[in-house]
């Protein structure tokens, strides 16, 4: 069998909170609890498992690659839910998306705090594109 990664522990401040913000953004189910887990299964298998932690959470980054189609709906759910999002990851680009690889990528944050990217092509999939860079503006979009 090829190695698969299969599942992750997500530590947050409200298990049900951060699992319901999640899948409601991707447009996804959560699961019925097993143990102190709340799980969130992605499309290829791999299951996000929420936990409550009494301690505080060290700040993780979650990244979800989806199609062009999947993306605008979660573009308009942040939207719609004025989630602030931004283009890159250090918040210099608030309310936008980012074009590289000539693709649309977008971070936000979850309830407990990490950080989240929705993003339609990989990482260095067109490093010559155009688009590298880029920025858009995001109408409607909710900032910090």
């Amino acid at each position: 069998m090829a190695v698969e990664f299969n599942h992750t522990i997500v530590l947050s401040r409200d298990r049900e909170k951060s699992a319901r913000f999640l899948a409601d953004i991707l447009g996804l189910e959560v699961g019925a609890p097993g143990g102190p887990f709340l799980p969130v299964v992605t499309a290829n298998g791999v299951t996000l498992d929420f936990m409550t932690a009494g301690a505080d959470i060290p700040i993780q980054h979650y990244a979800f690659l989806v199609s062009e189609a999947k993306f605008d709906e979660i573009l308009a759910r942040l939207v719609a839910g004025r989630v602030p999002i931004q283009a890159d990851p250090h918040g210099r680009h608030p309310g936008r998306i980012n074009r590289n690889d000539g693709g649309r990528g977008v971070y936000f944050l979850d309830p407990s705090g990490h950080g989240l990217e929705a993003f339609t092509r990989p990482y260095g999939s067109d490093p010559a594109s155009e688009l590298n860079g880029v920025t858009e503006e995001v109408p409607g979009a909710t900032v910090n």
